[in-house]
């Protein structure tokens, strides 16, 4: 293998870092890197809400179209980003080990007493998932759409369009922000969107076998990946985009896999959540069967009026 491994990726700083994260991961395993910055979407439209740009793709189109033309081997994606049914002839051939998965507040104000409903608090975040689980949660909170890379956000945040910013742990964490972190948030309140805290390699079919396989041995860390393999099918059931309040988070001990998920209605009045166990070769069907579960208990009632009032927005 004499050419570079071409990466394609966002030009943000934290895609960078995942970028460069995935090339060392590559190069320790004698594999040349080449990193591709490519726009997408989603970094180019700051100003709409991703529920109203469209979640499909919004963050990974343009990168598909070079993998689709040979121009990048592979791109590199925060695996929350990643939709749940890829375009034909596309593949996630690899996801690196995860982070720690919590959502945390992030603020440069000390004192963030996000639990006492006596206390006027404005939280920025950009998404919905985390929206209706504050109105589950804790209705007296009040949120503002924010936007843009993390450092815009903090940026934003700083010049007073809010206290704190509700996020990823992983994202603050790999941009050295762990200072500025007020509380780490319990999954059992905040359970964390599909793939957070991993970071996604996605390939085309036309990329050579030898160098895909090569690619996965350096990069795939087997447990997350039966984690997220669990998770991503229980969202492609759901047909869960980036717009929709659904939630999982899968678990492995000891062969055995552990799965909670459930969906949060956009005004945070229903929220419902189920559990599902088995062996880790069992990953996909147990995401699925936990799907059906969930919609049979009432999710379909829940989604179906999330849809109908994301059509009206």
């Amino acid at each position: 293998m004499t050419s570079p491994i071409k990466i394609g990726t966002r030009g943000s700083k934290l895609a960078l870092y995942q970028a460069y994260y995935v090339a060392d991961l590559l190069q320790k395993e004698g594999l040349a890197t080449e990193i591709v910055i490519i726009d997408t979407k989603g970094d180019k439209i700051l100003d709409v809400s991703i529920a109203k740009i469209g979640s499909k793709g919004v963050f990974t189109e343009e990168l598909e179209v070079q993998l689709e033309e040979g121009k990048i081997d592979i791109a590199v994606h925060s695996a929350k980003d990643m939709q749940s049914s890829l375009p034909e002839g596309f593949e996630l051939i690899a996801f690196t080990e995860r982070e720690k998965v919590n959502d945390i507040i992030l603020s440069h104000k000390k004192d963030i007493p996000y639990q006492d409903p006596s206390f006027p608090l404005v939280l920025g975040t950009s998404s919905t998932r985390r929206v209706a689980t504050l109105r589950h949660y804790y209705p007296h909170i009040k949120t503002v759409e924010v936007r843009g890379n993390l450092q815009t956000r903090i940026a934003k945040m700083e010049g007073g369009l809010c206290d704190a910013l509700l996020l990823a742990y992983a994202g603050a964490h790999r941009m050295n922000y762990d200072h500025l972190i007020r509380h780490e948030l319990s999954v059992e309140e905040f359970t964390p969107a599909v793939g957070q805290g991993s970071i996604a390699i996605e390939a085309h079919e036309t990329l050579d076998d030898t160098i895909k396989n090569a690619i996965k041995n350096a990069t795939n860390h087997p447990n997350t990946a039966f984690r997220l393999e669990a998770e991503r099918s229980y969202l492609r059931v759901l047909e869960g985009g980036c717009s929709i309040p659904v939630f999982a988070l899968a678990t492995v001990e000891d062969g055995e896999l552990t799965i909670k998920g459930g969906l949060v209605s956009l005004d945070g009045q229903e929220r419902l959540i189920r559990t599902k166990k088995g062996p880790v070769q069992e990953a996909v069907n147990l995401g699925e069967s936990l799907a059906g579960e969930v919609l049979d208990a009432g999710g379909k009632h829940i989604l179906d009026n999330i849809k109908s009032q994301l059509n009206k927005a």
